[in-house]
């Protein structure tokens, strides 16, 4: 495995487990709270789909690095 793909490899696998666990946020209906300040919904929602969209497109970069 070369340095990019294993690079692009890890990065996406991070952002699916960030994905994942704002997903589970928003089934479970966990509170967050940040110093006080209690983080709606629409957070983790937003976040979601950034960190899914960034997990997708590391895998799809890794897969494209293995064949160079």
């Amino acid at each position: 495995m070369n340095k990019k793909k294993a690079y692009y490899t890890t990065v996406a696998i991070i952002f699916s487990v960030i994905a994942i666990v704002h997903l589970a946020r928003l089934v479970d209906g966990w509170e967050a709270v940040i110093d006080g300040w209690p983080v709606p919904m629409w957070v983790s929602w937003a976040a979601a789909i950034i960190a899914g969209y960034l997990a997708v497109r590391g895998f799809q970069l890794g897969a494209h690095h293995s064949n160079k």
